[in-house]
This record gives C-alpha cells, sequence and structure tokens, in this order.
C-alpha cells in the first residue's frame, strides 16, 4: 500500500524514536498522517482477530517509553504492546538490556474500556520491574501467562506493585490497523506505530 513503504522506511533507522530529527520527526508524522487517511479498517475494535496479539514498537513519540533508554550501563531493548481483548487487558513490555545476568525488564497492565469503534479508555492497574532472569522471562506470551496466574511475585523476583488507577488513565486511538500494522494515537499527544508479532 502506498504509504506504507514510506511509513516503515521512515521510521527504520530512528531507534524507535530515540534517535530522532526534528526532520525525521516531520517526515514520520506526514507518513503515519497519509497512511491514516487510507485506513482500511475503519472500526478497529470491531476487527478483534486483526487486532488481539502482540505488537511490537517501531516508532513512539511517547517520552515515558523513549526515556526508559537513560537508564545508566543499559539500554531500551524491544518494547511490546500485548492485547488481550477477551479480557480487556493490555500489557506492555519493555525490555531493558544490560551487562550479562542483569537485563531488566519493565512491564505495565492495564485495563481497556471500548468507548467508540476506535477509542478505548486504558486505567493502569499494575507494574512490574526486575531482572530478566529473576523473573524468568523468555517472551511477552510467557509473562503475560505468569501476569495472568501470580497475583504478586515475590520480591526474589522483582518489584510488583498496584497502580492508582484513578490517577493513572488515559486513551488510545486506534487510526490504522491492517494484518501487521496499527497506528495509535495517544492523550498526551504520542503517535505509536507497531508491527505485529
Amino acid at each position: 500500500m502506498l504509504g506504507k513503504a514510506e511509513l516503515l522506511d521512515a521510521v527504520a533507522s530512528v531507534n524507535r524514536g530515540i534517535n530522532t530529527t526534528p526532520d525525521d520527526r516531520t517526515a514520520i508524522q506526514a507518513a503515519a498522517t497519509t497512511l491514516e487517511g487510507r485506513n482500511p479498517t475503519p472500526d478497529p475494535l470491531q476487527a478483534t482477530a486483526l487486532l488481539d496479539g502482540d505488537w511490537r514498537l517501531l516508532y513512539t513519540t511517547s517520552q515515558e517509553l523513549l526515556n526508559i533508554d537513560r537508564i545508566p550501563l543499559a539500554s531500551l531493548g524491544p518494547i511490546y504492546q500485548c492485547l488481550r481483548l477477551a479480557e480487556n487487558r493490555v500489557y506492555n513490555i519493555a525490555e531493558i538490556q544490560g551487562p550479562p545476568l542483569l537485563s531488566g525488564l519493565v512491564s505495565v497492565v492495564a485495563s481497556l474500556e471500548p468507548v467508540s469503534t476506535q477509542r478505548v479508555n486504558v486505567r493502569f492497574e499494575r507494574g512490574v520491574v526486575g531482572l530478566q532472569t529473576a523473573l524468568g522471562y523468555q517472551s511477552p506470551s510467557q509473562l503475560i501467562q505468569a501476569l495472568q496466574t501470580t497475583p504478586k511475585f515475590s520480591l526474589l523476583r522483582g518489584i510488583d506493585f498496584a497502580i492508582n488507577r484513578d490517577r493513572s488513565a488515559g486513551w488510545l486511538e486506534i487510526t490504522y490497523l491492517d494484518d501487521d500494522l496499527r497506528i495509535g494515537r495517544g492523550n498526551q499527544g504520542s503517535l505509536f506505530v507497531l508491527q505485529k508479532v
């Protein structure tokens, strides 16, 4: 599709947004806007087979995510947004690459409440921070299964904490969805470009 290749090319070399220049950001916004105007799935929340699953972040303007890369002696690894629509949940997982045996993980669990055919309200509920080895991390799906079956990890595994739902609400609008690409816009003006795993 015209526009999709341009967007993928524009985000390919900017390390999810960490290494962007103002010109890069302008080009990416323009390519995303063009593609959003050609959205083949106008009601993405009704297209659960397309939307459900694990998505890898290709690009974002969210400083909350990009600032994870500023942890000393570490760098931001892959970031995943995993949608489990049957349970109205989203699992955000950021891998942190560090020295051997010290690679970490930041995960946030949120509930989703559809408010239109494109927009969901998001309420963050739980956060987990720890070493990948202590958490037994192998993949996003494996971690999600552990989160679903373990109400709270012990301190030996990581820091597992509740997030005040009333203070951590936002929304996400899905502005483009096809078989393997999703574009979203958040309540803080953030742009997200994700590819299905």
